[in-house]
């Protein structure tokens, strides 16, 4: 008997079988090439140093940040947790996949493969750990509370904070920046298949980085030049990095807040130009700040224009961001901006319209040497004065301790769990 002029599949079994092996030689003998030819050095950032990368790298035009509630059952399986992490990061961030891949193609893959051919594209996994590590509901489920920092605080509840549990919070963070979107994807997905039995994901937020002109300031969703007034790499000792006054483990480490603020988009495209800059502080096209002429000259915070008043509002919004409005206080933004389609949640305008609106705006993520002298200190103020917070709307927050750099032989978090 014949199927479409073949012989039946009960006498070509041994063909098939023959041409299974084939093709399993065939993966062994590419599989090398395939998970673990390096990646060209311009291409890659260590992921091994005295400070974890993806904080002050320069940033990368794609993010893919992920939060995790532990499930372990005990510290053992968390540790455990933490060496494969380590593992495949290293292995990622050098543009092979997670883990060698197999030539067993009747089994699940050791890595999904979507980020095949592509590269490292300057890949940084960054990692961070929650309060609810360290105690989760009066509990010390891992033996930790007691090497919980000082700094690693809740965040207050701000003025207009309309937090989404879902979108909050976490145990375990990890960001993963790159130049290509699949390949910081393709990070966080191979992590969350590494972490099924012993964390679960509880929110994902990609964004992106639009492109600037060399010496400029990328623009947010809003048109406007954001972060022009970042603090450089040489600040980053007194601005960034825990020193002394933190437990040793966090030492050369750095906290990271996170907030995901929603923009009413509808609503400010129907602003004048001179209202928005008036808000914001700045030109909108040039950047420069209002009474100034370039986009990096000083913010002229005392003038005055003929009529005495400022020239910069008193809640413009970069008035009340600079360090000079809170003794000097410091952070180094690393925000993206988001878009997540729309949503019948999201803000409307005018109010009674019908129909959807845009589920976007920007994904800030704050580095600092002390939550509580940085993020907190200066938002604090502007969430309850800042003239934007008419168009933004804050749906979701966290606050995380990313532990000092990962040296060889260690993996992720060792001093701590080696601490107590």
């Amino acid at each position: 008997m014949t199927v479409g002029g073949c012989a039946c599949p009960f006498a070509s079994r041994r063909a098939l079988l023959a041409a299974t092996a084939g093709l399993a030689g065939a993966i062994a003998g590419h599989r090398a090439r395939a998970d673990t030819a390096p990646a060209p050095a311009a291409d890659r950032v260590p992921f091994r140093g005295a400070h974890q990368a993806g904080i002050l790298t320069p940033q990368q035009s794609h993010v893919s940040f992920a939060a995790f509630d532990v499930t372990a059952p005990h510290r053992a399986a968390l540790i455990a947790l933490l060496r494969s992490w380590t593992e495949a990061a290293e292995r990622l961030t050098a543009g092979a996949t997670a883990a060698p891949l197999g030539a067993d193609v009747s089994q699940p893959g050791a890595d999904s493969g979507e980020a095949l051919g592509l590269g490292a594209a300057r890949l940084t996994l960054t990692f961070g750990f929650g309060p609810g590590l360290f105690e989760q509901n009066g509990a010390d489920r891992f033996g930790l509370a007691a090497l919980r920092p000082s700094a690693l605080v809740e965040l207050p509840r701000f003025n207009g904070d309309q937090l989404v549990p879902e979108r909050s919070d976490g145990d375990l963070a990890v960001q993963a920046c790159a130049d290509d979107p699949q390949v910081a994807f393709h990070a966080i997905r191979q992590l969350a298949r590494l972490a099924a039995a012993a964390a679960r994901l509880r929110w994902v937020q990609a964004g992106f980085l639009p492109r600037a002109r060399a010496g400029e300031t990328p623009r947010n969703l809003m048109g406007f030049k954001d972060g022009t007034n970042n603090p450089s790499a040489a600040d980053a000792a007194a601005v960034v990095w825990a020193g002394a006054e933190a437990p040793s483990w966090m030492q050369g480490g750095s906290y990271l807040v996170a907030r995901r603020i929603r923009i009413a988009l509808e609503h400010w495209d129907r602003t004048g130009i001179d209202f928005q800059e008036q808000t914001m502080g700045r030109r909108k096209y040039s950047g420069a700040p209002l009474g100034a002429h370039h986009e990096f000259d000083p913010l002229p915070l005392d003038a005055t224009d003929a009529d005495g008043n400022p020239v910069i509002a008193e809640n413009a919004h970069v008035r009340l961001g600079a360090p000079a409005s809170h003794g000097g206080t410091r952070l180094l933004r690393r925000g993206y901006a988001y878009d997540d389609g729309v949503s019948v949640t999201a803000e409307r305008w005018p109010p009674w319209r019908q129909g959807l609106a845009y589920d976007a705006g920007l994904f800030f993520l704050a580095y600092q040497r002390d939550p509580r002298d940085g993020f907190i200190r200066i938002f604090e103020t502007m969430a309850k004065l800042d003239a934007l917070n008419q168009f933004t709307t804050h749906t979701g927050s966290a606050v995380f301790a990313c532990p000092r750099g990962i040296q060889t032989g260690e993996f992720i978090g060792a001093a701590l769990f080696a601490s107590g």
